[in-house]
């Protein structure tokens, strides 16, 4: 009797769409004993599986593997008694998803690492577009205004990448991509990360606890966060955070908005305190209309793309079937997600 493995990578964005070319080396991989079912209907590639199909659900019973962007709580019950691993196209993991998973003894993996290089580009691309002005000159662009004087009387902070002071919260494979850039280009890199007492990565001149934040932020000319989104990490960056770093210090948040207290980070914008922010990731996506954000002559924001790269399903295919073969062996999976911690 075959095994079942449901391969569930459609999506309604067509840049995280499956490829035909990647549905083959998925079964390639599987190889002899495993059923490989695609399910044809497009899901949202959100990552917290809340948007299954029926025909993923109707799929789904019986399998032993599911892969998907995240797992709604309609395939796991489908696959109640025969579901042995489960593996999300995304990075992030929903807290419903890991409460459903937990205890069951299901295998969960994400795809943490795959998005690192994309996402490391986008923050030096942000940081560069912060350092010289750009939201500033973005705004002034949009009302037709030759802004020179902003530029050259102080208003608006501008300063060269070379020597800047950075500051990385969360040093996965974003924060760790993000140091080796930042330091090729004459920055001071430091960071801190849940557990300080890991080995210091390339770049990285001094890592700390989630305790040292405040120390952090005040040695940062610029604070980037890279945390993943757990219970531990929502507001993580509070006021406390954003006062104690120096005036006309920059903000970058590609983790996600729950990370960042967005009410406080406007304060501090209004005032000068806070030089100007790019940020990808919002509190409620998509951004409201009439959000301050929108036409805040201090923000450069992007709709959750950080993350878009015509390399993705490469790497996300590399993974995939590095994995498949593991687990056909009995070996250990990469990306093994802890549940209790949600990453």
């Amino acid at each position: 009797m075959s095994r079942r493995a449901v391969i569930d990578l459609g999506s309604t964005r067509p840049v995280w769409s499956v490829s035909a070319e990647t549905i083959a080396e998925l079964r390639r991989a599987f190889g002899r004993g495993f059923e490989v079912v695609q399910v044809q209907a497009p899901a949202s590639s959100d990552g917290d599986g809340r948007s299954a199909s029926d025909e993923a659900v109707t799929a789904a019973r019986g399998a032993e593997v599911y892969v998907g962007w995240g797992a709604g709580a309609g395939v796991i019950a489908a696959a109640t008694g025969t579901l042995r691993w489960v593996h999300t196209a995304a990075a992030g993991i929903s807290a419903g998803l890991a409460r459903a998973l937990a205890g069951s003894g299901v295998v969960l993996t994400n795809s943490r690492g795959v998005h690192a290089e994309p996402m490391a580009d986008w923050i030096l691309a942000a940081l560069a577009a912060c350092a010289r002005g750009f939201p500033a000159a973005a705004h002034a662009q949009a009302d037709e205004r030759w802004a020179k004087d902003v530029f050259t009387d102080g208003s608006v902070p501008v300063r060269e990448l070379g020597g800047m002071r950075i500051g990385i919260v969360g040093l996965g494979g974003i924060g760790r991509a993000t140091a080796l850039r930042c330091a090729a280009l004459g920055m001071e890199v430091r960071a801190v990360r849940r557990h300080a007492g890991l080995r210091r990565p390339r770049g990285v001149r001094w890592v700390g606890g989630r305790g040292d934040l405040v120390r952090l932020a005040r040695r940062s000319d610029a604070l980037v966060i890279a945390a993943p989104a757990t219970p531990e990490t929502e507001r993580l960056i509070d006021a406390r955070v954003l006062d104690a770093l120096p005036r006309g210090a920059f903000v970058i948040n590609v983790a996600r908005g729950s990370l960042l207290d967005e009410a406080a980070l406007l304060e501090r914008l209004a005032d000068g305190r806070i030089g100007a922010c790019a940020l990808d990731v919002f509190a409620t996506e998509p951004l409201p209309p009439g959000h301050a954000f929108w036409h805040h002559p201090r923000v450069l924001l992007t709709p959750h793309v950080s993350a878009v790269s015509p390399q993705f399903w490469r790497r996300e295919s590399a993974l995939l079937t590095e994995n498949i073969r593991r687990y056909r062996d009995g070996r250990r999976l990469r990306n093994v997600v802890n549940l209790e911690m949600g990453y």
